[in-house]
């Protein structure tokens, strides 16, 4: 198992462009360790869960799976710390330097 501190990983500090294709279902990273950024590999399913208050196991990330109507580029985040996921707003800009 992958220990769930210090995540999401910080893949990268700047954003990963990717022309989409329209009716195809893109599945966005969201731990920041998958192989294949920014889309997901399935590395979150080996990150340890976190004990909800029931006491129960919770898988604490998974795949984002988003879909897009038309041909278009799109700016994916690849820091994993933007509001707008799976869209970059701007957030690696606020990262210290040596982070990565």
């Amino acid at each position: 198992m992958i220990p769930n501190k210090n995540l999401p990983h910080v893949a990268a500090k700047q954003p990963a462009m990717v022309k989409v294709v329209p009716g195809k279902i893109y599945s966005w990273c969201t731990c920041g360790l998958s192989e294949k950024q920014p889309f997901c590999d399935g590395t979150h399913k080996r990150i340890e869960p976190i004990i909800n208050e029931q006491g129960e196991p919770v898988m604490p990330y998974r795949s984002l799976k988003v879909e897009f109507e038309k041909e278009e580029e799109v700016w994916f985040c690849q820091c994993k710390q933007t509001k707008n996921p799976p869209y970059c707003d701007g957030s690696h800009k606020m990262l210290p330097k040596d982070e990565l």
